[in-house]
């Protein structure tokens, strides 16, 4: 599959994605557990019959690297999500995850020894300039609800803190993952879809642990307000109708996302999940009528003209801006 197939199908999934997310998240901030097994059980599911043939195809990969990479992936979902249950706004949980473009060129620069041009490691520090700058502001609204409380203030800042804690546990551990996936394709072949379902599949008993948690909040979500699916005309509670919508759009998101592991660096699918990060954090601020000021349009100036500077755009618009000033020129006589 050409990689800007891949790229439509991570922005149009993950932004979609995001969205349901939010609108559960509003309702139950503690729903995180459910969400994650919701989606993990859907993907295996669909891997168990489409990819592994139920069970009758062998994995090209080792086995015991799957298990490897399901520890980091399963570790980073929960965490993930888990962080929204500890005080984290969404949209500093979406800037805060983007700065893995730091991770990722650092773990790579330690563990493969990669070694980058000056312009990529410009671009990458003013993407991750503009991202940490929307972060601090949105950490300062944390900061200045705190203060406006004074019996929960501070037990609510330290919640605060131990999320900043668990998104940064995550960050890490998501970038280490990407490094491995780069050298297991390099050594065994590129499977996305193989990877895509042993990376939901072999997690899936880990989420006994969370058993309770995910039965309390499907009774949550049965009682919410029924709802009428459009089209086809069903009616449901609206809290299950937002999961399955979560759930449908984060597999076109991950496949995608997969889909660039086999045919990008670890680095350029960081930097392609970063703008998709940010571009839903656009919209989720206009969306839910999130404060957006002029220090967040800063950051977002950042992004965009690191973005450019990463893909080195100017190189390419230079010979077509001068063949265009060339064919522009009357001809001489």
């Amino acid at each position: 599959m050409h990689p800007a197939v891949a790229v439509g199908l991570v922005f149009g999934g993950c932004c979609s994605n995001v969205v349901f997310l939010e609108l559960l998240a509003r309702q139950f901030p503690g729903c995180g557990n459910i969400v994650t097994f919701s989606q993990f059980l859907f993907i295996a599911v669909e891997g168990f019959i489409f990819e592994a043939n139920f069970g009758r195809k062998r994995p090209a990969i080792p086995i015991r690297n799957y298990f490897i990479m399901v520890a980091m992936f399963f570790t980073v979902s929960v965490v993930n999500n888990y962080a929204l249950n500890l005080n984290i706004a969404m949209p500093l949980h979406m800037i805060f995850r983007s700065g893995s473009l730091i991770a990722s060129m650092a773990l790579g620069i330690i563990i493969l020894k990669k070694r980058y041009s000056v312009s990529k490691y410009s671009s990458i520090a003013l993407v991750s300039l503009g991202i940490f700058t929307c972060t601090f502001m949105s950490a300062k609204q944390v900061a200045s609800d705190s203060s406006s409380n004074e019996e929960d203030g501070p037990q609510a800042f330290l919640w605060w803190l131990l999320g900043i804690a668990a998104l940064t546990f995550a960050l890490l551990m998501s970038a280490r993952m990407g490094i491995f996936q780069e050298t297991l394709y390099k050594r065994f072949g590129k499977h996305s879809k193989e990877a895509l379902f042993y990376n939901h599949a072999l997690p899936l008993p880990g989420f006994l642990l969370l058993a309770p948690n995910i039965y309390q909040h499907a009774v949550l979500f049965s009682q919410s307000e029924l709802f009428q699916v459009p089209v086809i005309g069903l009616t449901l509670p609206i809290m299950w109708f937002y999961l399955l919508m979560n759930v449908i759009t984060q597999y076109v998101c991950i496949r995608g996302v997969f889909i660039l592991t086999t045919e990008c660096t670890s680095l350029t699918v960081t930097l392609v999940v970063t703008l998709r990060k940010f571009v839903s954090l656009i919209f989720s601020i206009l969306y839910f009528q999130n404060p957006f000021t002029g220090w967040h349009w800063l950051g977002t100036a950042f992004v965009f003209v690191g973005t450019l500077m990463y893909t080195e755009l100017w190189h390419s618009l230079g010979p077509l801006l001068a063949r265009c000033r060339g064919q522009g020129r009357p001809k001489e006589q």
